[in-house]
C-alpha cells in the first residue's frame, strides 16, 4: 500500500455544545492532514499528484478560514467538533479529487487537530 499525505492549517472559531452546555466561543489553528492511499503507482511512479490534493484541501478550507464555524453552511445545525470537521473535509475533498485520482487511489483518512496532541480522524 502506498500513501501520500498533504497538510494545511487554517484559523477558525467555534463554541461546542458538550453534555448540553455550550462552551464560550474560542478560536483554533486547525491542522488538517488528508491521506490518499492505493496499491499501485502510475507510469511516473506516483500514487497521485500532491498538487491535486493540496488544491482541493485549500479550496475546502477557504470558506471556513477566519470564520465562526457556526456561521458556515455545514455547521449551522451540526456541532462543529473536530470529528465533524474531519468528515466534512473528507467528503468535500473526495468530491473535488474524484475525477483526478487514478482508479487505484482513494482518500483513506482525514485528520484534524485543534490543539497539540489532540487529533480526530475520519476514514471514509
Amino acid at each position: 500500500m502506498f500513501a501520500i499525505t498533504v497538510e494545511h492549517e487554517f484559523c477558525a472559531a467555534h463554541a461546542l455544545t458538550i453534555g448540553g452546555a455550550r462552551e464560550t466561543l474560542h478560536g483554533h489553528n486547525f491542522h488538517v492532514w488528508v491521506t490518499v492511499e492505493g496499491m499501485a503507482l502510475d507510469a511516473d511512479g506516483l500514487l497521485c499528484d500532491f498538487h491535486l490534493v493540496q488544491q482541493a484541501l485549500r479550496d475546502v478550507a477557504e470558506p471556513l478560514t477566519n470564520r465562526n464555524l457556526h456561521d458556515c453552511a455545514p455547521f449551522r445545525s451540526k456541532n462543529p467538533t473536530a470529528e465533524n470537521l474531519a468528515r466534512h473535509i473528507a467528503d468535500e475533498v473526495i468530491a473535488r479529487v474524484a475525477a483526478g485520482l487514478p482508479a487505484s487511489a482513494r482518500v483513506g483518512m482525514v485528520r484534524v487537530s485543534e490543539a497539540p496532541g489532540c487529533v480526530a480522524a475520519y476514514t471514509p
